[in-house]
């Protein structure tokens, strides 16, 4: 498996309306990008991606620290490597109109998400 970057860093939320006054009001991010009908909103940082979302029960607030996405070359690939060394997935390989993506965990439990942006023309929307 190759991985190009670290796509984002995400931070699981249960008020998007309460995060957004905290991320944007308080630290001074700009929206980059909005998703999921709200329930996903990225900041850059830099040339950085800040991710804050409620995305569901899968991917929960935690005081046991914040989760990167790691950008692989080939997502299909990749999910196999995963699968083949019997790595624990937290939430199967998703589609979103602009990904796909999978957590995982490392040995000690810690999430990770695995990433895959869309080519440009095959996004959906993605709000």
């Amino acid at each position: 498996m190759k991985i190009k970057k670290i796509g984002f860093v995400g931070i699981p939320v249960t008020d998007m309306k309460r995060a957004r006054e905290f991320y944007e009001g308080l630290l001074g991010l700009e929206v980059s990008d909005e998703m999921m009908s709200g329930k996903w909103i990225e900041y850059a940082a830099g040339t950085d991606t800040l991710a804050v979302a409620n995305v569901g029960d899968h991917w929960l607030p935690s005081d046991q620290g914040t989760g990167a996405a790691l950008e692989v070359e080939n997502f299909d690939d990749a999910i196999m490597q995963l699968r083949k060394a019997d790595v624990v997935f937290a939430a199967e390989p998703f589609e979103t109109p602009c990904c796909h993506m999978a957590v995982v965990q490392d040995p000690d439990g810690n999430k990770l998400m695995i990433h895959k942006l869309k080519p440009q023309e095959e996004k959906g929307v993605c709000s």
